[in-house]
């Protein structure tokens, strides 16, 4: 059965590739019962290792084999694999039925699905991989994965951007994990997770030097680790992809925000809990980025026009709390958010293409409006999984981002404080830019056209049977979970999660003062209050207010993303276009590696054919000379070298001479 887990999407793809032309709709209806067979298999796996605890190991084959340093195809099956398999397969049954209708009428149809199957294939070999090399594969696999989706359109020119976009930014975290890998072979001769793991100690006491100074080798794999998790999990510094991302078709949105991609660095940071735990600046380090994170991407959530790249932003923001919940060694709540939050994301991602789908693909707020009463379900769709993403009360989010900032207050360090801060401030931007969506494509008058209005309606049950499992879920998920995920009382974590003593802090979050628990549900309910005020009653005076230059100006650098793709574009890539062309390829690779390789042989050639042409004059004299001429070259040589290679070279001219 656990095996058949991960073969499941495999066969699906395989026989979309295969049949599916034979097949057609009937490949689509394929793909929905292996996920929803996987998400049964991995329910059942939840519910055993519910009631008998453990985990469970399943050996494939020997891969790689040299010496003492061997590794295997093995598969693992702990709490934190289940977790992550119920919410992968889940999200992708859903997300299969629910393309079947909004891609109907594409051509392509069929491929389509045959990419979703492959993106949930190397999704769960990642997850349940026992080495790093192994989840490296699988690693590579949602970014190959990522790439066909994102660039399903492929005769769009931006949507071709945007893929180019995502791999080539992704390279460059999946650089900093193979040089983790490569850290943890040099120290450890093994990638296996128990060896690593367990070796923790020897890696701490272990320096390094480098250019910058001595550095023990367990803080530069930790470091190589995150980063390569902040290049999926599209933290600053590596964000740019996620929204451009969106130009894929809706279902891939909902599927990379929600379960698979962007996950993926946030679930190997808490696989590998056990070495950043005895690293304390990397994990400082994490929580500057998180909460950075959290801020920056939720201040551009605030200006943006595109419905989905708004909710883009807020996927962005949203993991900067995992990450740094996972700084502060709170790997469960951080788990708990990411679980809490695949469902309202994927509600909130579906709904919308929901809304796109039924107004002629319309992208732009601005020309929204007034579709409260055309799209009575998807309204309440986007309002539940609204809420539940700014936290409001008894949904989903508000036990899990809630607790986010307790424990960041509850640490009392400058870092937990600079999390707590900007983590409240965001959450204010979460609710301000979620309430502004819905007042301008729900409560608004109309900006639309006659004929997209008029020709709105709802999807069918194909579409609205997902909204309706996965709204149920972003309202009754936190509550009926928290049990399992928080609290030092619960074991279903066993040795999937390691913290250290001194780094436990739930208890003191427990004791926090009211007020600094209740702050961020205030902020979130006072920018949701100010963005109705704002966005309902006062879009006159808003418009008005945003003619002023030092507003318009505001208004200009958050709404241009803090102007970081044009600094990165004119400080980093221009500059490097710019040397790659004039020096690399017109100095070096034209000029120097032509000249002395493959140009330079030809001329070379050319020049010494045409002088030997030029010694046959048919002049008697000539030959004469030439002949006196190499017999002295030969007593030279005699002298010189050994008697064979003198003879070699008298036979070569006796050659010459009489071919003349």
């Amino acid at each position: 059965m656990l095996v058949l887990i991960l073969c499941l999407p495999l066969f699906s793809f395989i026989g979309g590739c295969l049949f599916g032309r034979f097949l057609g709709l009937g490949i689509c209806f394929l793909g929905v019962f292996a996920n929803a067979t996987a998400f049964i298999c991995s329910m059942c796996l939840l519910n055993t290792l519910l009631i008998r605890g453990g985990c469970f190991y399943v050996y494939i084959s020997p891969w790689i084999l040299s010496d003492t340093f061997s590794i295997n195809w093995c598969f693992n099956f702990d709490s934190l694999t289940t977790i992550m398999l119920c919410v992968v397969t889940l999200i992708s049954t859903l997300v299969h039925l629910y393309s079947i209708e909004y891609m109907r009428h594409d051509p392509h149809l069929v491929r389509f699905m045959g990419y979703l199957s492959l993106f949930t294939f190397f999704m769960l070999i990642l997850i349940t991989s026992s080495n790093f090399v192994q989840l490296f594969v699988g690693w590579e696999g949602v970014g190959v994965s990522s790439f066909l989706l994102i660039n399903f359109w492929y005769t769009r020119i931006q949507a071709n951007k945007s893929a180019i976009k995502a791999m080539l930014i992704n390279k460059i975290g999946d650089i900093f994990l193979l040089f983790a890998i490569l850290f943890i072979v040099y120290s450890c001769d093994s990638v296996d997770f128990d060896v690593v793991f367990s070796l923790v100690t020897k890696l701490e006491e272990t320096n390094v030097y480098t250019g910058f100074g001595i550095f023990s080798i367990l803080d530069l794999i930790c470091l190589f680790l995150f980063l390569g998790a902040v290049g999926k999990s599209a933290q600053l510094g590596l964000h740019s992809w996620l929204p451009d991302a969106m130009e894929g078709p809706t279902p891939v949105s909902a599927l990379i925000h929600a379960a698979t991609m962007v996950t993926a660095g946030i679930f190997l940071v808490v696989r590998c809990s056990f070495l950043f735990e005895y690293s304390p600046q990397v994990l400082n380090f994490i929580v500057v980025v998180g909460a950075l994170t959290a801020f920056f991407a939720a201040t551009i959530g605030l200006f943006q026009n595109d419905i989905k790249r708004v909710i883009a932003y807020s996927t962005c923001s949203q993991l900067g709390y995992m990450t740094f919940a996972c700084g502060f060694s709170c790997y469960d709540v951080a788990l708990f958010h990411l679980f809490n939050h695949a469902f309202f994301k994927a509600l909130l991602f579906l709904s919308a293409g929901s809304v796109i789908h039924a107004i002629g693909d319309q992208q732009d707020m601005r020309k929204m409006g007034g579709l409260k009463q055309v799209l009575p379900f998807s309204y309440a769709m986007v309002v539940i999984g609204s809420l539940a993403l700014t936290g409001f009360p008894f949904l989903a989010g508000f036990y899990s981002k809630d607790t986010i900032l307790e424990s960041a207050f509850s640490t009392f360090t400058t870092t937990g404080h600079f999390a707590y801060i900007l983590g409240t401030l965001a959450a204010f931007c979460t609710a301000f830019y979620s309430v502004r969506l819905i007042a301008l494509v729900f409560l608004n008058d109309s900006n639309g056209t006659r004929i997209n209005i008029t020709n709105a309606h709802e999807g069918s049950w194909l579409m609205t049977l997902p909204l309706f499992i996965l709204s149920f879920l972003s309202i009754s998920v936190g509550f009926f979970f928290r049990d399992i995920f928080l609290g030092m009382g619960s074991p279903f974590w066993a040795n999937a999660i390691f913290v250290l003593p001194i780094n436990n802090i739930i208890i003191d979050s427990e004791f926090l003062d009211l007020k600094f628990k209740l702050l961020p549900l205030g902020l979130s309910l006072f920018g949701g209050f100010l963005a109705a005020i704002l966005y309902l009653f006062g879009l006159k005076n808003l418009f008005a207010l945003k003619q002023k230059s030092l507003i318009r100006l505001y208004y200009i650098f958050f709404n241009r993303k803090w102007l970081f793709d044009k600094l990165v574009n004119e400080i980093l890539c221009a500059p490097s276009l710019s040397l790659s062309y004039n020096y690399f390829y017109c100095t070096v690779d034209r000029g120097l590696l032509e000249r002395v390789g493959p140009l330079g042989i030809i001329k070379t050639l050319q020049f010494l054919i045409l002088s030997v042409k030029n010694l046959q004059t048919g002049y008697i004299y000539t030959y004469i000379i030439l002949f006196f001429f190499a017999i002295y070259l030969f007593f030279i040589i005699l002298i010189i070298t050994p008697f064979s290679l003198t003879f070699l070279f008298f036979l070569l001219c006796l050659s010459f001479f009489f071919e003349f």
